[in-house]
């Protein structure tokens, strides 16, 4: 059984560094001052046979920390801490690597660290290497190897001893997009083998594409936990506001506009940022006939309707959207800008629909939301006027043949030739 259980975690590092205090608060702790630092209060979470927690929050939130206890690292200053199963962590990249040592003889390090016997780390050793892809690199020491180098040889050691609990603190973030796609199918593969993960990351595309449930931490506390989708969001939100009070804007967007009539639709998005300057009025999904549509189809064309309305002059407008998977996942997207149409400046009251004419490849059968935004300045620099997460979901009508992947490619066979199977057997029709 693998498991991960905080019950009321908390964390205190002490504010006195010299040795003599250190030794007093440990034979004393009566005399520990009140004025430590606390890295996590209360924190409570857990991780189970199968499923991906995520932890999301700025730098300094605890999520390391957490991690770190996780692992065994750190012991918590109050509540309990349960961990069940083999551990294996990507905490600090090349944390338990000798520098001096090969990858080779890291490699048997490493999994003898984890509770591997040096047959079966022998038996192992194909595989890590053909994870890791570092060539004539497994036989050099660790200190010549690039950080993406180093990675690949920690993820293919830490996940080949096939561990129940897997704790990731943000390694990937260093790989390159070929590696971290391989990572992430293997991440994916543990978890339909019952092994339980905690995950840290930034990226919040790798949080909804991974995560069964994610726990956001700000200042050592829980302050959301739930649905990926939910978490994030909230999150988000939270971070664009901060983002704006740092720069001196004038707080939150005004409350949402009512619909324009050129739209069709009426908006229903889960969160909205912008600076307010101009505002998104409405959106629709129009068939090729002009008419509502209810869903997608494939290899069909579409039109995507938004209308803004400027509340303040916009010198360089740009409406577009992006288009989301099931997921959450930034599965496409556009602006005029990127289509090259130069909109003319916008005055204060004035309103403006664009029409977006789509051809919508052979997808998978799910649902897609769509989030409309507007913007004032180039593709290189510009301000988010508004930005309406989720203000129109549809879902993808399911084809007449299976979709592997995310989407069917046009595609057309050719059989250049064929040959006998047995020598001596000349091709039909020679």
């Amino acid at each position: 059984m693998a498991l991960v259980a905080f019950s009321a975690v908390s964390k205190r590092y002490s504010s006195r560094f010299r040795p003599a205090h250190r030794l007093s608060e440990l034979l004393w702790p009566s005399s520990r001052r009140r004025d430590g630092f606390w890295a996590l209060r209360d924190v409570s979470l857990a991780a189970r046979d199968g499923e991906v927690l995520c932890l999301v929050g700025a730098n300094g939130s605890g999520k390391t920390t957490s991690l770190q206890i996780a692992a065994g690292i750190l012991r918590p200053t109050s509540g309990s801490a349960m961990v069940e199963g083999r551990i294996a962590a990507l905490l600090d990249l090349g944390a338990g690597f000798h520098p001096e040592f090969t990858g080779r003889e890291n490699a048997f390090l490493s999994a003898a660290l984890q509770g591997l016997s040096r047959s079966q780390t022998r038996r192992r050793l194909p595989g890590i290497e053909a994870f890791a892809e570092i060539g004539a690199f497994m036989d050099r020491p660790v200190k010549t190897y690039s950080s993406g180098m180093l990675l690949r040889l920690a993820f293919a050691v830490a996940t080949s001893v096939e561990p129940d609990v897997l704790l990731v603190d943000e390694a990937l973030a260093v790989g390159d997009y070929y590696f971290r796609q391989r990572c992430m199918r293997r991440v994916h593969r543990l978890r339909r083998g019952g092994a339980a993960i905690v995950f840290v990351s930034h990226s919040m595309a790798d949080v909804q594409a991974l995560g069964t449930r994610v726990v956001w931490l700000d200042g050592g506390r829980v302050a959301s936990s739930g649905e990926p989708r939910d978490v994030v969001r909230r999150y988000l939100a939270e971070m664009k506001a901060r983002d704006r009070s740092s720069r001196g804007s004038q707080g939150p967007a005004p409350p949402p506009a009512s619909p324009a009539p050129a739209a069709g639709a009426k908006l229903r998005g889960d969160a909205r940022f912008g600076s307010g300057r101009a505002r998104i009025t409405g959106i629709s999904l129009l068939d090729s006939d002009g008419r509502p549509a209810r869903q997608l189809a494939a290899n069909s064309r579409f039109t995507v309707r938004i209308s803004v309305k400027a509340l303040e002059s916009i010198a360089a407008p740009n409406i577009g959207f992006m288009m989301r998977n099931h997921l959450g996942l930034d599965f496409a997207g556009t602006n005029t800008a990127r289509e090259g149409v130069s909109l003319r400046p916008l005055a204060a009251g004035e309103s403006l629909t664009v029409d977006f004419r789509i051809l919508v490849p052979e997808l998978y059968a799910g649902s897609f939301s769509f989030a409309p935004a507007v913007s004032d300045g180039s593709l290189d620099d510009y301000e988010i006027c508004d930005w309406i997460e989720n203000a129109l979901a549809v879902p993808m009508a399911r084809g007449a043949g299976e979709v592997y992947g995310y989407l069917h490619l046009p595609c057309s066979v050719e059989v250049i030739s064929r040959r006998a199977s047995r020598a001596g057997h000349p091709p039909a029709g020679a």
